[in-house]
């Protein structure tokens, strides 16, 4: 671990709108896969936490869930569980999606974060599908709204402006030792991020089929003599139909999601892993506590 006299250690809180790109963002930065990334909003549900080391300084992103109107239980414990993230932080990074400029979610959020005392920075996103001129407008209007300490503008697909951000959220970090191993990318247990992992493949597969209501839980982790990893996951759904969607004709669907689930799995654990996926219809989970607990976020009453 580096020395302690000269290190600096925070969290950086990557608020926006669903779709914005904060996972993107995020695994850009960490170096590594933290945090899931699917074109379907909202598949970040808890609070990430990635971790990058910049110099002497160690950078806790927090990647939040993307803030929107909230409909359901489930939508209204994750806008909680994104502010509760924000006010946390030592700094808080606004993401957005510089193509859509500031829609009706961008305002709602522009308005909320002027009430937040930490300082902030401005992240315009996909800075590549977007005129020079149109992005420079843009950046003005929002430093006029919002007090911003920095403005960054990056593609976080293709990394580009990525390091100068690193390199400045490094700077505003309180001094202090630093808060994890040298080595450790992020604090979510290995058990949730592989649960996370085969969430995301579901999604990539069937995003336009399946809807919204399912959910991944990594029932058994066990470490063979042989160093490899037998995991059992269960996905859990609220009706028999879209069980036969998960499984798919003879069972393929199913096995090409843990097929590409395992991979991804087994480049995180740095192990061989066996994988076993299971299919279980359980109704209204989006209105059980315990699922809430499970996912990190506290479930609203009401």
């Amino acid at each position: 671990m580096a020395d302690e006299t000269s290190t600096k250690a925070g969290f950086v809180a990557l608020i926006g709108a669903p779709n914005a790109g904060k996972s993107t963002l995020l695994n850009a930065l960490v170096g590594s896969k933290v945090s899931i990334v699917s074109r379907k909003v909202q598949t970040t549900r808890a609070l990430v936490r990635g971790i990058a080391i910049e110099g002497q300084a160690q950078i806790i992103f927090v990647d939040t869930p993307g803030i929107f109107k909230p409909k359901r239980r489930l939508d209204r414990a994750m806008v909680t569980s994104a502010w509760g993230g924000a006010g946390d932080a030592d700094v808080v990074a606004l993401l957005l999606d510089a193509r859509k400029g500031v829609d009706e979610e961008a305002d709602a959020i522009l308005e909320k974060l002027s009430e937040l005392k930490q300082p902030k920075v401005l992240i315009l996103n996909k800075i590549d599908l977007i005129e020079r001129s149109k992005l420079l407008a843009l950046a003005a209007s929002l430093n006029e709204r919002v007090g911003f300490a920095h403005t960054f503008m990056v593609s976080a697909l293709k990394g580009d402006g990525t390091d100068r951000l690193k390199t400045e959220l490094a700077r505003m970090m309180p001094e202090g030792p630093w808060l994890y191993p040298e080595d450790q990318i992020s604090d979510a247990p290995l058990r949730m991020l592989a649960a996370e992992i085969t969430r995301e493949k579901i999604y990539e597969r069937l995003h336009e089929e399946l809807p919204y209501q399912s959910t991944v839980e990594t029932d058994q982790w066990q470490q063979r003599p042989d160093g490899s990893v037998r995991i059992e996951q269960t996905i859990f759904v609220e009706r028999d139909s879209q069980r036969k969607i998960v499984l798919g004709k003879g069972g393929q669907t199913i096995k090409a999601i843990g097929q590409a689930a395992r991979k991804e799995i087994a480049e995180i654990a740095e192990a061989p892993i066996h994988l076993f996926l299971f299919v279980k219809v359980r109704e209204n989970w989006g209105d059980d506590p315990e699922r809430y607990r499970e996912m990190g976020l506290e479930f609203p009453r009401g």
